[in-house]
C-alpha cells in the first residue's frame, strides 16, 4: 500500500501499486514518503498538520517520492507509444575553402 497526496482533491489516498491519477478528480497525484502505518499512527493534530505542509509547494515536494522503477512500468511504456516523436534536429554541414591549397573541383571540406 502506497500512500498518495492529491493537490485538487486535497486528499491524501491509500492506494495498491504507484498510480497517477486521482481515483476521484483524475487529477495527478504524487506518492508520499510516508509509510501506511506511519500515517495511520498519526494522532489528529499530527495528521492536520502533515496536511496543511502538504499544501505547500515546497513541502509537498520535501513529502513526495518518484517511483524508482516508473521507466520499465507498463504505464510509462504506454504513455511514450501516445506520445508524438520528438523530431531530430536536421544535421548542419558547413563547408568553407582553406587559402592557400589547391582547390579541388569534388573534395568537400566537412567539420
Amino acid at each position: 500500500m502506497y500512500m498518495h497526496y492529491c493537490k485538487r482533491c486535497h486528499h491524501v489516498h491509500m492506494l495498491n501499486g504507484h498510480k497517477p491519477l486521482c481515483p476521484n478528480c483524475n487529477g495527478s497525484i504524487k506518492e508520499l514518503k510516508i509509510s501506511y502505518m506511519d500515517y495511520v499512527s498519526m494522532d489528529r493534530d499530527s495528521r492536520e498538520l502533515f496536511l496543511n505542509r502538504l499544501e505547500d509547494d515546497v513541502e509537498l515536494q520535501h513529502l513526495s517520492t518518484t517511483y524508482r522503477m516508473y521507466k520499465y512500468s507498463k504505464r510509462y511504456k504506454e504513455q511514450l507509444k501516445q506520445s508524438p516523436p520528438v523530431p531530430a534536429p536536421p544535421a548542419a554541414i558547413i563547408t568553407y575553402t582553406i587559402s592557400g591549397e589547391s582547390i579541388m573541383s569534388n573534395a568537400v571540406t566537412a567539420i
